[in-house]
């Protein structure tokens, strides 16, 4: 339950992570590609107007008379204003002389219409992009129909006449046109944005269970190691009783007269007093600094002048373990085994010791042997 609980938080939090910066993306990528299509508009728009007007100045240079230039022009561009861009004719008062729309024709021509001023005025894709934002909000649903809606983007005077050819884009045409760009850009985006998601919650549990796996086999290794240690500190205690009934037989042999070759105390100093300690009374020795300390298990320290190869020699070693160069420790002052590090051993003493007794990898085995496992 916690799992699927946590894969689920996991889809939330991606989704809400690409919702975010999806929301941002598909803005500039929008944006991008209109103000792209728009340069070419206006690219197009500005050729064709000064194209047009270049081509009437010169059939006028060559005495063409007006009304057959107009009605060439006029057949030229006929239903042209349902493209994204047309060209239209009038004269310096305002009156449209050539129109896609013949019903347009001979109309004054409105200010409102353009968005440039004067023909030296330029349009750029920004501001022609404010007004497609406008347009689109305007634009009906259903099959394309005839509309006014459009924008004269540039103009240009024809030589040797009193006209000027206007370049208009349908802004109606072309804000439907980057509507539907968004909306491929946002279809796009949800189908990736579908596989990403999907893509990454299927990479999270693949990844999440092989570490769940690698975490149910390192609890299976800790369970092990705990079962063993148990297992350990259990022949601890069995070992400390066979000690404990071995000394009760060993002394009720002295009792009775019988000679032993196992040694019973070793000589000590306090200071400079000398004093014996009973083998049966001392829980470990270590060395520090070249001294030999003998710790007793009431806590009392006293110092030997053996070293500690010379006093395991000397000791019962069904009784007394070398656990490392610095420690030898008694049977019945093991007070607790403890896994440390790799595969090594650490040994909890009463009384407790100020320096840790770690029972290296290699002689595990061996102290494990001694306790008779």
């Amino acid at each position: 339950m916690r799992k699927d609980r946590l894969y689920l938080f996991t889809f939330v939090a991606i989704t809400l992570l690409f919702v975010i910066i999806s929301t941002f993306a598909i803005r500039y990528f929008v944006d991008a590609a209109a103000n792209k299509v728009i340069d070419t508009q206006l690219d197009v728009s500005k050729r064709e107007v000064k194209q047009v007007a270049l081509l009437i100045g010169n059939q006028l240079s060559h005495g063409i008379p007006k009304d057959s230039i107009l009605i060439g022009v006029q057949a030229s561009i006929e239903n042209s204003d349902l493209e994204s861009g047309f060209v239209t004719i009038f004269d310096w008062s305002g009156k449209v002389v050539c129109h896609p729309n013949i019903t347009q024709l001979g109309k004054q021509l409105s200010h409102q219409e353009s968005i440039i001023n004067s023909i030296s005025d330029e349009v750029s894709s920004d501001e022609l992009y404010q007004l497609l934002e406008r347009s689109e909000a305007e634009i009906q649903n259903g099959p394309l129909q005839r509309k006014d809606n459009s924008e004269i983007v540039n103009l240009y005077p024809v030589p040797n006449s009193d006209w000027i050819v206007a370049g208009h884009t349908n802004t109606s045409l072309l804000a439907a046109q980057i509507g539907d760009l968004r909306k491929k850009f946002l279809n796009i985006l949800l189908v990736m944005g579908f596989i990403f998601i999907l893509s990454s919650v299927i990479m999270v549990r693949i990844i999440g269970s092989r570490y769940e796996k690698m975490l149910e086999m390192k609890n299976e290794r800790l369970s092990d190691e705990v079962i063993n240690l148990t297992k350990l500190n259990s022949a601890v205690s069995e070992y400390q009783q066979r000690v404990i009934d071995q000394r009760e037989d060993t002394q009720e042999e002295d009792a009775q007269g019988e000679d032993t070759n196992t040694k019973k105390r070793i000589l000590t100093y306090i200071r400079h007093e000398l004093v014996p300690i009973a083998i049966q009374e001392i829980s470990y020795i270590y060395t520090e600094n070249t001294i030999t300390y003998v710790i007793c298990q009431d806590g009392k320290k006293s110092t030997a002048n053996s070293s500690l190869d010379e006093l395991f020699s000397q000791l019962d070693q069904t009784i007394f373990f070398r656990a490392n160069r610095q420690f030898i420790i008694s049977i019945s002052s093991i007070d607790k085994i403890m896994r440390y590090g790799n595969n090594q051993l650490k040994i909890l003493i009463n009384p407790e010791s100020e320096t840790d007794i770690i029972i290296s990898k290699n002689r595990a085995a061996e102290f494990k042997q001694w306790l008779n496992l």
